[in-house]
């Protein structure tokens, strides 16, 4: 019986087409700059988002870091959502790394940082504060993707404050796939993108990180710093050039499964869906603690791994499809009747 993980997009499996073109790809030493492979996917994301470099690392936490020590001094600040994962996921890598102080705000419901409480928390210029010098955002956040009217406006203001701005774009291709844009729509606008590959695009591992060639050139230090950099990596490249040209537009079927999930949960009951018309790829429902310990044994009899808590969060993914959905649908229907 297949398994069916809603868990993460992180759990995908590459297909045996992506481990083909990681098996027959062409390799060197990276740290040297001989990796063919590699230095490809770098040229690539470079142009994807209309940055003038891209650099490889292994994940999204060490991208974010990297883009954060690269834009920051010791004493320096950031402002980030008090839910983002560069602030709330990744260890406090900043503070306990790189000496940079987090400014966390709550996020709006539309995952956007509200630039009137952004800039109340910029720190005057005063020895007695950290210097504010990065704004981070998030895209998609939660799964939401952010308006496109948005990147403009926080991108002119970060201006007028003469502050940078990184874009922690995890799932970026998710939220141009939801508008029907090109992603330089989205990243023209920052200073920094951070994108993942082994999420929504299905790679073992890997991320890039996009931005001017100075800028890169001060994060490769920082990846050699934080133990980033490594040697053949173009097995790993190879998967995320054929993530590349392969499952990006594939990402609609996602936000689908996802809606028809959101549909078929709204109809039980018991479950408090979750709406937001910018969803992409996941789906949270909240769910009362009594029933948490049976749902978790019933699922898990069915082949079914969700992270279950009273706020459940569902992720759709490329190895999930319409039948497995309608399944789960099912599952969670039948559960209730009982």
């Amino acid at each position: 019986m297949k398994t069916i993980d809603l868990r993460s997009d992180t759990v995908t499996k590459p297909s045996e087409a992506m481990k083909k073109a990681m098996f027959n790809a062409e390799v060197g030493d990276d740290v040297y700059g001989d990796d063919p492979t590699a230095n490809k996917l770098e040229e690539m994301m470079a142009d994807i988002t209309g940055k003038e470099s891209a650099l490889f690392v292994p994940s999204g936490t060490m991208s974010n870091l990297t883009a954060l020590m690269s834009h920051c001094q010791r004493g320096d600040e950031y402002i980030v959502g008090q839910n983002a994962h560069t602030y709330k996921y990744e260890g406090g890598g900043a503070a306990v790394l790189g000496s940079i102080q987090p400014q966390p705000i709550d996020p709006e419901n539309d995952g956007t940082l509200n630039i009137e409480k952004i800039e109340k928390y910029i720190k005057p210029n005063d020895y007695h504060f950290a210097d504010t010098k990065l704004i981070c955002i998030e895209n998609t956040h939660s799964g939401i993707a952010l308006p496109v009217t948005y990147h403009e406006k926080i991108s002119n203001f970060a201006k007028r404050k003469n502050l940078s701005l990184h874009l922690d774009g995890a799932r970026i291709f998710n939220a141009a796939v939801f508008d029907n844009i090109n992603v330089k729509e989205i990243t023209k606008y920052y200073d920094s993108i951070s994108i993942c590959f082994s999420k929504g695009l299905g790679t073992p591992a890997g991320s890039v990180l996009c931005g001017k060639k100075d800028f890169i050139k001060t994060a490769r230090r920082w990846r050699k710093v934080v133990g980033g950099g490594m040697r053949q990596i173009g097995l790993l490249a190879a998967a995320c050039i054929y993530a590349l040209e392969n499952n990006i537009d594939r990402l609609k079927e996602d936000h689908e499964n996802a809606k028809l999930l959101t549909n078929g949960l709204s109809e039980i009951n018991e479950l408090q869906v979750e709406h937001n018309e910018r969803q992409t790829n996941m789906v949270f429902v909240n769910i009362e603690e009594q029933y948490l310990n049976d749902l978790k044994k019933y699922f898990r009899s069915n082949n079914i791994i969700i992270s279950f808590d009273k706020k459940t969060r569902l992720v759709t993914h490329l190895d999930v499809n319409k039948e497995d959905i309608l399944k789960v649908i099912r599952l969670f229907k039948d559960f209730f009747k009982k």
